[in-house]
Parts: C-alpha cells; sequence; structure tokens
C-alpha cells in the first residue's frame, strides 16, 4: 500500500516558513476572520512588513501594535461620528492585533501596557457589537475571582443549556466568545468564556497562574452558571481548547455535575514529556510555537527545573478514568503541536460511557490545531454533538435551536 504523501502546507498555516511560533500566532489571529475580528488584508500587510526579520521580537511588536494603533484611531473616528456598529468592528480588530502583538513582548511593564490596550479595544468592540455580552467575575473558592463574559442565546426560555468555555495556553476570553459564543448562540446555549488561572486576563492582571487541580476553576464556574436564573444546570457543558483539553477532562471528572466534556484540542497524555519536548525544540525556530518565556511566567515559576516540578502534579491519569458524562474529542490529523496516540489515549482512557473522537482531515479542512485553519468547522461539529447529547436526553427531535425553544 502506498504511503500517505502529506500535503504540502501553504502561506494561509505556515506565513513565514521556517518560524513556527511566528507563523502560529498569525494563523490564530486569522482564524478569527469568520467572526469580523480582523481583516485578513491588514494582517497580510503587517506580514508583508515582517518578511526578512524573522524572530526579531521588536519588530513583531512594531507591526501588530502599529496596526492596531492604526485600526483603533480608525474606531476613535467612526465612534466620534456616532457610528458605533462600525466603531465596533474596528475594536475588535485593534484588540485582536494589540493582543497577537502583545504575545512575544517578554513580561514586563511594555507587555502590561498593550494588554490594557488591547483589553480596552475588545471591550470598546464588544459593548458595540454584542451589547448582550455580560462583563462577569466567578467567584473561586479562595477569595479571588475569574473574569469572564456571559453570552446569552437570544429568544430561548429562562433556562437554557449553557457552555463553560476555557482558554488555551496563549489565547483569551475574548477570542472564544467569539468564535464559541456566537455559533452557540444560534444554537440556543448560553456560554461562559472565562480566563481561567494562568489565562489572559487572569495571569496578566489578577496574577493567578495555572494550577494542576482545574477542577476547582471548574467547580466555580459549575456554581457560578447553575446559579443563574436563566441556566438550567441539568445541561451545563465544559470545554477547553488547546492546553484546556487538560483542564475540561479534569474538570468534568471530578466534578460531576457538568453533563457534557469537550476537548477542542487534546494535549499530551504525559504533561512532563509535553514540557520536554517544548524544552528540546525551544532553540529550533522552525517547531518552536511558543516563545521562550512564555511556559514559565503562566506557571509562575523562575527555571525549567521549578516547572518541571510543577508540571508532574498535571495529570489525567487516574482522573479522566472516573468520567460519566457524555465526551467529546476533536483533533486534526496534521495538528503540529499534539501527537495522535497522546489525543487517542485520552479518548480511550475516558471513563465515559459516551465518548466520541473526531479527527478532521486535510480533505475535509480544520486539520490544524483546535481547527485554526478552519475553526468554524470545530465549531459546528461540537454544537451539533451538544445538541444531540441533550436532545437525546430530552427525547425531543429537531437540533439544538429547537431543544432550547422546547425546554425552559
Amino acid at each position: 500500500m502506498k504511503p500517505r504523501e502529506e500535503p504540502p502546507i501553504g502561506e494561509w498555516i505556515a506565513h513565514f516558513p521556517g518560524h513556527a511560533s511566528w507563523s502560529n500566532a498569525t494563523l490564530i489571529c486569522k482564524g478569527m476572520a469568520p467572526y469580523g475580528a480582523v481583516a485578513l488584508a491588514e494582517i497580510d500587510r503587517i506580514g508583508t512588513r515582517l518578511r526578512g526579520r524573522e524572530g526579531d521580537a521588536s519588530a513583531w511588536r512594531e507591526e501588530w501594535c502599529g496596526m492596531a494603533a492604526h485600526v483603533e484611531r480608525m474606531g476613535d473616528a467612526a465612534a466620534a461620528a456616532g457610528h458605533d456598529l462600525t466603531a465596533g468592528h474596528y475594536y475588535l480588530r485593534a484588540g485582536n492585533y494589540y493582543y497577537t502583538g502583545e504575545r512575544m513582548v517578554p513580561p514586563g511593564d511594555d507587555k502590561h501596557a498593550i494588554y490594557l490596550k488591547a483589553l480596552a479595544c475588545y471591550r470598546a468592540g464588544l459593548t458595540r457589537r454584542y451589547p448582550e455580552i455580560e462583563v462577569v467575575d466567578v467567584p473561586m473558592p479562595d477569595g479571588a475571582s475569574l473574569p469572564a463574559y456571559f453570552m446569552k442565546a437570544p429568544g430561548v426560555p429562562s433556562r437554557a443549556p449553557t457552555v463553560v468555555v476555557f482558554d488555551g495556553l496563549d489565547n483569551c476570553k475574548e477570542m472564544s466568545v467569539l468564535f464559541a459564543g456566537l455559533e452557540f448562540a444560534r444554537h440556543g446555549f448560553h456560554t461562559l468564556a472565562v480566563d481561567g488561572p494562568g489565562q489572559g486576563e487572569a495571569v496578566r492582571l489578577r496574577g493567578l497562574k495555572y494550577r494542576h487541580d482545574y477542577e476547582v476553576p471548574g467547580t466555580a464556574a459549575f456554581d457560578y452558571v447553575a446559579g443563574r436564573a436563566d441556566v438550567d444546570p441539568a445541561r451545563v457543558a465544559v470545554m477547553g481548547y488547546s492546553f484546556g483539553g487538560y483542564c475540561a477532562p479534569r474538570a468534568a471528572s471530578i466534578e460531576q455535575r457538568y453533563s457534557a466534556c469537550v476537548a477542542f484540542g487534546a494535549t499530551y497524555w504525559d504533561m512532563t514529556e509535553w514540557l520536554a519536548n517544548k524544552y528540546r525544540i525551544a532553540d529550533d525556530a522552525s517547531r518552536a510555537t511558543t516563545s521562550d518565556f512564555q511556559i514559565q511566567w503562566v506557571l509562575g515559576t523562575s527555571s525549567r527545573e521549578e516547572s518541571f516540578a510543577k508540571m508532574a502534579r498535571f495529570s489525567l491519569d487516574g482522573v479522566v478514568q472516573k468520567m460519566t458524562c457524555p465526551f467529546l474529542v476533536v483533533h486534526g490529523e496534521n495538528d503540529p503541536l499534539v501527537p495522535l496516540d497522546s489525543v487517542k489515549r485520552l479518548h480511550d482512557e475516558a471513563g465515559s460511557p459516551d465518548k466520541t473522537l473526531k479527527i478532521f482531515t486535510s480533505e475535509e479542512g480544520g486539520s490544524q490545531h483546535c481547527q485554526v485553519d478552519d475553526r468554524q468547522a470545530g465549531i459546528d461539529f461540537i454544537a451539533d454533538w451538544l445538541g444531540d447529547r441533550w436532545s437525546a436526553r430530552a427525547g425531543i427531535r429537531g437540533g439544538s435551536r429547537r431543544l432550547a425553544l422546547a425546554l425552559d
């Protein structure tokens, strides 16, 4: 049998051939295009200006933040003219560009200042484009709180299904409330998009680092949504993407009030091997997809040795075997970050009697990490899968939207 040939990687995926971290960050930003949160021509202009400067962190910051400031000024002009919806589009794009520019800046005053600009633009855009989104805080048992957005599905009964979404290693709730929240709302699901410990605003402004026991923020998020009059506590799912593919299964396995779990992109089964691989390829620009400071920053460690000691506690072994709710693992066959055997092991080890492994191929699209090359394909599959499970439980046919309208 002739071996399968790997498809060539085009510029859409590898915008900067030979430089994985720049290509990965650019692809993540491109992936927001279906949600009106970036303009591909603006990204192309940034990429053109960065050609031949690969690896120069100051150049990266200069071009992405320069475009962000340019687009922000256009938003200001539109807002001054009273064109708030138009301004909202500009501000969302500026937020994404600032956030992408901040990605390669090491922790410090400069990074903090850029993030504050990103957050301000995101908020200005979301307020104008999606006034139904609530800015909320999720109380934690230690007195801290997690920053989050709650997006309600329009036209559904007072108690509707809800999806709690945790980010990845270097993403944020502003992205997930759009790429997940918008589609889930159309299906009749509310969404709680959370920056958990180590993620987005939680690590940048509240100093909350990644923790192995993600069932703690998972339970806090469940308690928050279950306490709302507009949420049906019997129909709450938890989803995590990228590194969140560790967080969500951990949470659902221990906090068993969740009625479904989605790993939107899995992580390594052995998290210390994941970390070892990160450090192994750290000096190889063609393979390293994160900056050299990222891991220690989000873990709150000061050395590689300390990072390994902390990461040794991050484990799903002996945990996911306890999961009882329906479980979906979504992956791409060309995912360069996570090996397929780890993905399959996560699926196989989960104790859920109803579990699904969906691997997107090159032919159907969405074959990259977390379907960032066609994120809509991944979210559509997830929304349909959740709707089918909740509908089957209720004995209702006709999809998730009919489910949301029928039950109260």
